[in-house]
């Protein structure tokens, strides 16, 4: 189990909330994850596409590449991941990137629901990369 799930409980929770996607309690083990990023919540709407997940171990770190789509907005998924990604202990450094103990995690949006607000098909891919920084 992650050292970051207690905290990602409560992140989760409170981001959904925080914007409207949560019609009813959902219980800890309810809740999907990006699954070969194991403390990465997947937002309520998306789905992952488990069959293009990409894992590779390097001598500086894990690359990974995981897809999930849903009909939601570009918007929408950054406001989750604003929301949640701190409380996780990711802290933003672009439009669409975080760092983390020496990983950077970027999103990078594809489809129809690629502008701000259109709640199109929506592709997010997750990619997670070593940074140029040493872990903390």
């Amino acid at each position: 189990m992650s050292r970051w799930k207690p905290l990602l409980t409560a992140a989760l929770v409170a981001a959904a909330s925080s914007i409207g996607v949560l019609g009813s309690p959902i219980r800890a083990q309810d809740r999907p994850f990006v699954s070969a990023i194991d403390d990465l919540p997947l937002m309520p709407g998306l789905e992952e596409a488990r069959q293009q997940v990409m894992v590779f171990d390097t001598p500086s770190g894990r690359i990974v590449e995981a897809f999930a789509t849903g009909r939601v907005s570009r918007e929408s998924v950054i406001e989750f991941y604003d929301a949640t990604l701190p409380q996780l202990g990711w802290a933003r450094t672009g439009s669409t990137t975080f760092e983390r103990e020496g990983e950077i995690l970027e999103l990078v949006f594809l489809g129809s629901g690629t502008g701000p607000t259109e709640a199109g098909t929506l592709t997010v891919r997750f990619a997670l990369a070593p940074g140029a920084r040493a872990p903390h």
